[in-house]
């Protein structure tokens, strides 16, 4: 599956972005999908999880309650909506596609990722 990441930009502290990952190329339902974020000298951190019917969702702690994932089965693309924004947001956000079952809050159970998009959070 081919995944397309959008959305990412610029926003003072406190504002809003939603992020949206398009996908294609294979049956969308089949995965599971998720968000990470790589801040400059970091490693690549979970963010947030979606089961396949949108049914199981997850967050790290440090954006649960400001961010929300969500997706379009019909329309084959995830969101995740980023709201109370802080400069320790700033990354650049993958979304990321796994056939694997269960909570998938690690990287290595994802077998394909998006290109990045970068946020910026400026205070």
């Amino acid at each position: 599956v081919q995944l397309q990441a959008s959305g990412g930009g610029l926003v003072q502290a406190g504002g809003s972005l939603r992020l949206s990952c398009a996908a294609s190329g294979r049956t969308f339902s089949n995965y599971a999908m998720g968000w990470f974020r790589q801040a400059p000298g970091k490693e690549r951190e979970f963010v947030a999880f979606v089961n396949w019917s949108g049914g199981r969702i997850y967050y790290a702690d440090s954006v649960n309650g400001r961010f929300t994932i969500s997706r379009d089965n019909a329309k084959n693309t995830v969101y995740l909506q980023m709201n109370s924004l802080k400069p320790e947001d700033t990354a650049v956000y993958y979304c990321a596609a796994s056939i694997s079952a269960g909570v998938l809050t690690t990287t290595s159970p994802y077998n394909y990722w998006g290109q990045g998009t970068l946020v910026t959070v400026s205070s």
